[in-house]
């Protein structure tokens, strides 16, 4: 009888099989992880909140059938006055919140670039210790900086307001920051621009590091001022950087949560004004046991964040602004 000649897999000894595996497959088996993580953990939930979105469903009454309502929940929110009034609410924090960081940072960043070089190291690390350092302890120390009685805002407002020429810009009373609908956003706003002002400083000062050189010097030959070469210069060719910063600062704004829940106590302040969508989306679900109807806020709150990101990109992407340069 005639031995069958060995196959091209039988004559490569052990080592190399094991070569070739390593080669062929051990990449995929690596990186596996993150996928498997973001199909359960990311595109899952992604894919279940739209399916449940047209859908009734009442987790309070235990995992029971869901019934397809169609388009009934975003109907439902869309003629909702508290969705309207806590999309409101968010939009109003987050204009109050978001310009001024940036109006702080790109200046301050510049000065730190331009002048303070030797202390960038250690004020960077000063600016950026809030975003890092827990929300809920920052939105705790607020509560009490804020407090109507005791708080420290109130403190100083009242010594200033003790002082000559300059006291009556200041109010005699104590201002009841988180109990006042007139002072509310204000004073959510106050803390989100306090965690993110650090972090935009440092997206900025990335950006200005990339900036040659050889610009700012050619400018200071011809007699450019430091205002001059920041209006010429530095704005300018910042605005990719700008891009980036105000794009995250609308989708974290938008988003917001974790301060005026704190801030509130969870319940919105006085006449709702601290309610945010987030914070009714998330009431929607456990007081109301509307999942479907929450699910249905979510994919609006992101249509809405969608529509103003495009918009950004208009002004401040390639084809805005920039593009015109």
């Amino acid at each position: 009888m005639q031995a069958h000649a060995p196959t091209s897999r039988e004559r490569l000894p052990l080592a190399a099989r094991w070569d070739n595996f390593q080669r062929k497959y051990a990449p995929y088996i690596f990186i596996s992880p993150f996928f498997i993580l973001f199909l359960a953990f990311g595109l899952f939930p992604i894919v279940f909140m739209f399916y449940l979105s047209f859908q009734y469903w009442a987790p309070a009454a235990g995992l029971g059938a869901m019934e397809y309502v169609g388009l009934e929940n975003y109907r439902d929110n869309l003629t909702d006055p508290m969705f309207w009034d806590s999309l409101k609410n968010t939009l109003a924090i987050g204009i109050m919140s978001g310009v001024p960081q940036h109006l702080i940072a790109i200046p301050l960043a510049f000065a730190i670039n331009t002048g303070l070089k030797r202390l960038q190291g250690p004020l960077t690390s000063i600016y950026f210790l809030p975003y890092i350092t827990s929300v809920v302890a920052i939105s705790v120390t607020f509560f009490t900086l804020f407090s109507w009685q005791y708080g420290v805002v109130n403190a100083v407002l009242g010594s200033l307001h003790n002082l000559p020429l300059i006291g009556g810009l200041f109010p005699a009373e104590k201002v009841n920051w988180l109990g006042s609908r007139d002072f509310i956003q204000p004073a959510i706003a106050a803390v989100v621009i306090w965690r993110f002002t650090g972090w935009n400083v440092v997206l900025y000062l990335a950006g200005l590091q990339a900036i040659p050189k050889e610009l700012y010097e050619a400018a200071s030959v011809d007699g450019a001022t430091k205002i001059q070469q920041f209006r010429f210069i530095t704005l300018p060719l910042l605005r990719p950087m700008m891009f980036l910063a105000m794009t995250l600062t609308l989708i974290g704004n938008l988003q917001l949560f974790e301060e005026p829940f704190i801030l509130t106590n969870g319940t919105g302040g006085p006449g709702q004004e601290g309610t945010t969508a987030v914070m009714y989306m998330l009431r929607t679900y456990t007081n109301y046991s509307e999942a479907g109807l929450a699910a249905a806020m979510a994919w609006l709150l992101f249509i809405v964040i969608l529509v103003l990101t495009l918009i950004n990109n208009r002004i401040f992407g390639r084809s805005g602004l920039a593009g015109k340069d």
